[in-house]
């Protein structure tokens, strides 16, 4: 690919931890320069929030996955000489990222408002944990805590478990979707319009959107209650089938299917008889331990090649080493190396394709400070 989308792009990111820094990445994987502004002597905190505690060329691992193709400048934006070679940057950069508390960017004469009077052509973005107002605002914007305010955990498991999270950065990770696209959005409109503007997001808000199906029908019918259900159930507002079931060498997760479809396949005559939907929400359990038992009787392979054969909506559960091991994990090809003085380190690459290219580079997460040409707390104008 000659040139990449958002080639010619800057970004100045003040980020750290993980919706902000991975915004900044989408933006870099498309093309944009991304300049790190880093504070003096630790820099971005997820430089030693080590993943599973693995470091790598004294980073973490997750620091090298979310900021790799960036470049790194230390500046101390409470100093007003640094603060003021930053502002100069701000001149002359497309684009801002910030995800600080409500208040922080304020107080240190960075924030939207300040910045286009700087810059009014600025693409400002920012990301919150719970948005600018209200009494979560002030509340840590992490992960876990969003996930449990937005009830996230009592969606998960089954009937009898307490609130089970999901085990990934999952409100982090749509923020940054959501911040990048608004970003991107604004990036249009100014070069429709000349005018800039200001995307902002929350991990809160993120997850409300995930949230999309059971907030609609519960704000629409407030008889609705989150009942999970049986221990092979997979969603709490889908009938049987739905759900994952053990086989004898592994699991497999059966979705939305005509539950005497699955009967006849499995030669289950007592559920091949259940053609009433209802029955399926009625007798769900019931349902799902027959399918439990006939499933046991064989391997997970043998009954997908009985219930692929009719097209049954079906996957195999793989655990982490299966799927790196599979060979559709190698087909789509998600991975990518990333090389510094003899530094080698695999990590993903952009899910997006453009024109049927894949968009990868080979540049890892910056040194801290690496890009500063004039030392520590020096930073130079955007070339």
């Amino acid at each position: 690919m000659t040139e990449l989308p958002l080639t010619g792009i800057t970004v100045l990111d003040f980020s750290q931890f993980l919706a902000g820094p991975v915004a900044a990445l989408r933006l870099a994987d498309l093309g944009a320069r991304v300049i790190k502004i880093e504070r003096p002597g630790t820099g971005d905190a997820g430089r030693q929030l080590a993943f599973a505690g693995r470091t790598v060329a004294g980073d973490s691992m997750s620091f090298h996955a979310m900021n790799r193709n960036k470049e790194s400048l230390v500046a101390d934006l409470k100093d007003p000489a640094d603060l003021g070679r930053v502002r100069a940057l701000v001149a002359e950069a497309d684009v801002v990222v910030s995800n600080f508390r409500p208040g922080v960017m304020e107080r240190l004469g960075l924030d939207y408002e300040t910045v286009r009077r700087i810059n009014p052509a600025i693409v400002y973005g920012s990301v919150s944990g719970y948005g600018d107002s209200g009494p979560f605002k002030d509340r840590p914007g992490q992960d876990l805590l969003a996930q449990s305010i937005a009830g996230l955990p009592w969606l998960n498991g089954s009937r009898d478990d307490p609130p089970v999270p999901v085990g990934l950065a999952v409100a982090d990770h749509l923020a940054s979707c959501h911040l990048a696209q608004g970003i991107t959005a604004l990036l249009v409109r100014r070069f429709r319009t000349g005018r800039g503007g200001h995307a902002q997001t929350s991990l809160l808000e993120a997850l409300l959107d995930l949230e999309f199906e059971l907030l609609t029908t519960r704000l629409n019918d407030p008889s609705i209650v989150v009942r999970r259900k049986g221990i092979r159930s997979a969603h709490a507002f889908l009938p049987a089938p739905y759900g994952i079931y053990p086989t004898s060498d592994g699991h497999l997760a059966i979705a939305m299917n005509p539950v005497p479809t699955i009967g006849r396949l499995l030669e289950l005559p007592e559920i091949e008889a259940m053609t009433d939907p209802q029955s399926w929400w009625d007798r769900q359990e019931e349902i799902e331990e027959l399918l439990s038992e006939r499933l046991r009787t064989r391997t997970r392979d043998e009954w997908l090649a009985v219930l692929d054969a009719e097209d049954v909506w079906c996957a195999p559960v793989l655990t982490l080493d299966e799927l790196v091991e599979h060979d559709g994990f190698r087909a789509i090809a998600m991975t990518q190396q990333v090389r510094r003085d003899g530094l080698e380190l695999t990590t993903t690459r952009s899910p997006i394709r453009i024109d049927g290219e894949r968009l990868t580079n080979p540049r890892p997460g910056p040194r801290l400070g690496e890009h500063d040409p004039l030392g520590p707390g020096q930073v130079e104008e955007i070339a």
